[in-house]
């Protein structure tokens, strides 16, 4: 027997050996499960109430955030809105030809000097 005989021979049986072990981790690294925050990509129809059930949870945590995310514009732009009147309020009191009207910065509001009510139309 020559030596590159020998060679082949060995080296087949440590590839006839080593082969299984690969199959073996592809099969393992095929059945590894889609974490949340992961990506996973997967070939075929994946159908099981697992996956199903982790969308409708998904979907549901989803909705509850945009709505909650909704209630927090909306209120924020109600608080814009009152700051934004406010200010034109106090526009309009100060360039007001009424002498009488005057600015209460604490309540916002446009008053008479004279009795202190809030004018209408300053």
């Amino acid at each position: 027997m020559n030596l590159s005989s020998k060679f082949i021979k060995h080296r087949l049986a440590a590839l006839c050996f080593c082969l299984p072990l690969i199959g073996i981790t592809a099969a393992q690294a095929a059945n590894v499960t889609c974490s949340p925050g992961s990506t996973c990509v997967t070939s075929g129809n994946v159908d099981s109430a697992l996956t199903k059930e982790q969308a409708r949870q998904e979907k549901q945590q989803w909705d509850e955030t945009n709505k909650l995310r909704s209630k927090v514009n909306s209120r924020t732009e109600k608080e814009f809105d009152k700051i934004d009147a406010a200010f034109d309020n106090k526009d309009a009191c100060e360039k007001s030809l009424n002498l009488n009207a005057y600015w209460e910065p604490n309540t916002k509001r446009c008053l008479d000097v004279n009795t202190g009510r809030p004018l209408a139309n300053p």
